[in-house]
């Protein structure tokens, strides 16, 4: 007798980062560090607030740093959704990294910064590992996506390496590989969808609305 096939429920997480700082500006590491937008970094997050709001949200659950939250608010602004924010959503905290540009980190924390980029687990200035951050963030999201209704979907308003991490988690990736998945561009955003075998990736580092897959492998 053959098992019956999971039920698919359709639902969604879009993993949204934050809009455009002077720091990312300045290619300067910004972890925990509280650092407004810019009023690029606003344009940016009104423009994608208004594509993502075609998505007919359910929920809305944001970082409480400055930065997430002033993001958020603008999907806020269209959607007339509430937002919930945690801080389990915070970016990595880094340690001595913070403040610190990129040349500054290579120069003083040159073989940590290797290590990291082979996928070895490092305190990054004394900070935290990326499977910590995976532990506090990711049960924040499964938390509401399991509030959603049938087809619901849930807006997650974070931080790239945040985001990294917490996909990474969701998809089972061996924490090693999480690095593979690249960055994401300041107010761009990633797509988890629920299918068979729990959550697969849908679109990542996106700007525009997802397409449907036409194929046979939809």
């Amino acid at each position: 007798m053959s098992a019956t096939p999971t039920r698919k429920t359709g639902r969604k997480i879009v993993l949204w980062r934050h809009g455009q700082t002077s720091w990312n500006l300045e290619r300067r590491f910004q972890g925990s560090t509280d650092i407004e937008l810019t009023e690029t970094g606003v344009a940016q997050a009104r423009r994608a607030a208004r594509l993502l709001a075609s998505m007919k949200p359910a929920a809305i659950v944001a970082s409480d740093l400055r930065r997430a939250s002033a993001t958020a608010a603008e999907l806020v602004a269209v959607t007339g959704l509430s937002v919930t924010h945690d801080a389990g959503l915070r970016e990595t905290y880094a340690g001595e990294w913070q403040g610190l540009t990129h040349e500054e980190i290579i120069e003083k924390y040159g073989e940590q910064y290797a290590a990291w980029k082979r996928g070895e687990p490092v305190r990054r200035g004394g900070g935290e590992l990326e499977t910590e951050v995976a532990d506090r963030a990711a049960p924040v999201v499964l938390d509401h996506a399991g509030r959603l209704p049938e087809g619901g979907t849930l807006v997650v308003v974070s931080h790239g390496g945040t985001i990294r991490t917490t996909i990474g988690r969701l998809l089972g990736l061996d924490a090693r590989d999480w690095e593979s998945l690249g960055g994401l561009s300041n107010c761009c955003w990633s797509v988890l969808g629920e299918g068979a075998r729990g959550w697969r990736l849908m679109e990542h580092n996106a700007g525009t609305l997802p397409e449907p897959v036409l194929g046979d492998d939809d």
